[in-house]
């Protein structure tokens, strides 16, 4: 594990891992609300491999209402990104009927994409509208950009 970290830019406390998974989420073309953390006390990437991580206080559970799921996240979430795609994560799991299932990837066509898709590590995923996961902001941003 160490040597995925070789090199890596790391920011500590709330506020700036905050400031910077949400960067993360912009840069890559995903909607802010898709990865809810709270309470990070670390985040870390290294650039030339495209490895993340965060790291929270504690395990975390969030509901999303518009997709009708649970979905729980481990105290570290890690992945490899690239542009509209999130790579073998690890510290992910969404409920589906009554089973813990570990969602392994997530990804959009492109930035202008109506949905996101995860996938398990069997291969089988479930795609969502992009709009599940937007904020208020981005979800009037979004519809004023839809209706031009």
């Amino acid at each position: 594990m160490a040597h995925d970290r070789a090199g890596a830019e790391i920011v500590y406390g709330a506020e700036e891992c905050h400031r910077h998974s949400i960067d993360l989420l912009e840069e890559l073309g995903f909607p802010k609300g898709v990865l809810p953390l709270k309470d990070l006390v670390e985040c870390g990437r290294v650039r030339n491999t495209g490895f993340v991580w965060m790291k929270q206080k504690a395990p975390y559970e969030h509901y999303f209402e518009k997709t009708n799921t649970r979905v729980s996240y481990a105290t570290e979430v890690t992945a490899y990104i690239e542009k509209c795609k999130m790579k073998k994560m690890t510290g992910v799991k969404s409920k589906q009927m009554l089973m813990w299932v570990p969602i392994v990837e997530m990804s959009m066509e492109d930035e202008k994409s109506s949905k996101i898709y995860f996938k398990t590590p069997v291969g089988i995923g479930k795609s969502f509208p992009v709009t599940a996961f937007m904020t208020d902001e981005e979800n009037e941003k979004y519809l004023d950009q839809q209706s031009k």
